[in-house]
């Protein structure tokens, strides 16, 4: 118990200091900004929270399929467990928590696949991201001709595919009671062709939505730019910040800083651009978290073998 209210507490005081003490945008100032542009109006609300449980929806949708390779859960056990490994996983570099959290809530026999059926899932998300973030950034880079040094990038890029190479000879040698780098990819390799269709499918559909809830904030804000203009800085936004490890905690501070950089070539104030970066954070991680704390102090592991 005093596990689990750890994790609730540490993550509300993380939170409250975002929203609170943050040096990048003053909360009174952020309110202000709200009222001021009638987020709160019922229409308003009531669209942004739409996009909120779409998104999360889909969320859930993608962990029941996944699981259901391995056992059949409820919608309600499959809403559970992605809100509460949200929660667990705020306060870990790159969400990686959830691994732990989700595989938790299964026998010890079924844990090493769920962290297997987890891993697909981050990575259809991450490939749609980087997917459409390409398309996005490229069309920013060439349309705005800004001036990139491709050889710092080449060797940067150099850097990363070596160490990428050096982890995965590592992880081929990894062998922890019984699990094994080949085990997972061959388990990996098992899970059938409609469900990696259907589990791609509904990662696409998530980032069009969340990506067009940051859209429709800039809306409301009355940001005068084009649609592919938004589009396209929106994605590379997301591309750049998914690349950047960090805590998911201080994910508003890093999408808010890129966000400002990628937006100051269309002369739109930073004020405007924080404001949506912390409403999509809002809306996206503290509300399900304060959902996913109830599922955290409620959880009973599983410890059957």
């Amino acid at each position: 118990m005093i596990i689990k209210l750890s994790i609730v507490i540490g993550c509300g005081y993380f939170i409250y200091t975002k929203l609170i003490d943050n040096e990048q945008l003053k909360f009174s100032v952020f309110y202000d900004n709200l009222v001021k542009n009638e987020v709160f109006s019922i229409k308003n609300l009531l669209f942004l929270l739409l996009f909120t449980f779409l998104n999360w929806l889909l969320e859930i949708i993608k962990w029941k399929s996944l699981v259901g390779f391995v056992k059949q859960i409820s919608f309600f056990e499959a809403t559970k467990q992605s809100l509460a490994s949200l929660t667990t996983s705020l306060i870990t570099p790159n969400r990686i928590g959830e691994y732990g959290a989700k595989a938790l809530y299964f026998n010890k026999n079924h844990r090493k696949q769920i962290l297997g059926l987890n891993l697909v899932g981050n990575f259809y998300q991450m490939f749609m991201t980087l997917f459409f973030g390409c398309i996005g950034f490229s069309y920013f880079v060439f349309y705005h001709r800004i001036e990139i040094d491709f050889y710092g990038t080449l060797k940067v890029l150099l850097i990363g595919i070596s160490i990428i190479s050096i982890l995965f000879l590592v992880l081929k040698k990894i062998n922890v009671k019984g699990f094994t780098f080949d085990k997972a990819s061959n388990f990996i390799k098992k899970i059938p062709l409609n469900l990696n269709v259907k589990v791609g499918v509904l990662s696409m559909l998530r980032f069009v939505f969340f990506s067009h809830q940051f859209y429709f904030l800039l809306l409301i804000f009355k940001v005068d730019i084009s649609y592919i203009d938004a589009i396209s800085a929106i994605t590379s936004i997301y591309l750049i910040a998914s690349i950047i490890p960090m805590l998911s905690l201080f994910d508003v501070v890093l999408k808010g800083s890129v966000a400002i950089w990628v937006f100051s070539f269309f002369n739109i104030e930073p004020l405007i651009i924080l404001s949506t970066t912390t409403l999509m954070w809002i809306l996206n991680f503290v509300l399900p978290a304060i959902i996913g704390s109830y599922f955290v102090l409620t959880f009973k592991p599983s410890f059957a073998k």
